[in-house]
């Protein structure tokens, strides 16, 4: 059983903040924005605050911070690259498809009827998250599943649902539109048939 040893302001500082300026040219660099490299050099000083209590005195303080720093800027890249993509290049307008919208008049039926249509560890953490308000952690222990695994449930099972919103739609839509074609070719049919008798 490890336990966390109890640090102060000082030794955190003593032995963090000498590698700020190293730190800051490095993240200027790979992300070519100064203020960004601010922000993600920030971000670097409260993780590892954060995680100093199980920083092992002695070894090598500067590898450690730039290891926090380099999946920092992962992270960072990871929504930059998607935002950045999608925002800036039109091209993709005409390319990709867009994503169906979800209908604007959706009765809670119709919201229940999809998501009994979700696999069940997916519409599990849908109703803790979004129905219960349950934040991630809370799901998570609730379920007895990891964290991590409660995220990626909640953006798949959105999607699922979405889905089948979507889905359910179309094929109300697809129902009405032949049952009004019905009607009118009931109605074409039957006019002749009125106007000889």
């Amino acid at each position: 059983m490890t336990h966390s040893r109890s640090i102060t302001v000082e030794e955190f500082e003593s032995e963090a903040l000498p590698h700020l300026k190293h730190l800051y040219q490095t993240a200027a660099h790979v992300i070519g924005d100064r203020t960004e490299a601010e922000d993600l050099v920030q971000q670097t000083y409260l993780q590892a605050w954060k995680a100093f209590d199980r920083f092992q005195p002695g070894t090598n303080c500067r590898a450690w911070l730039f290891r926090i720093l380099f999946n920092v800027i992962r992270h960072h890249r990871r929504g930059w690259f998607s935002r950045r993509v999608l925002v800036d290049c039109d091209f993709f307008e005409d390319v990709l498809p867009g994503e169906n919208p979800v209908p604007d008049t959706l009765t809670d039926e119709d919201i229940l009827f999809a998501l009994d249509r979700v696999p069940q560890s997916f519409r599990e953490v849908l109703l803790l998250v979004d129905v219960q308000e349950f934040s991630y952690k809370e799901a998570a222990e609730t379920l007895g599943i990891p964290i991590g695994t409660v995220m990626s449930r909640v953006s798949r099972g959105r999607d699922l649902l979405r889905n089948q919103l979507v889905k359910n739609n179309s094929s109300v839509v697809v129902q009405s539109t032949t049952v009004e074609a019905t009607r009118e070719a009931q109605r074409d049919s039957a006019s002749p048939a009125l106007l000889q008798s």
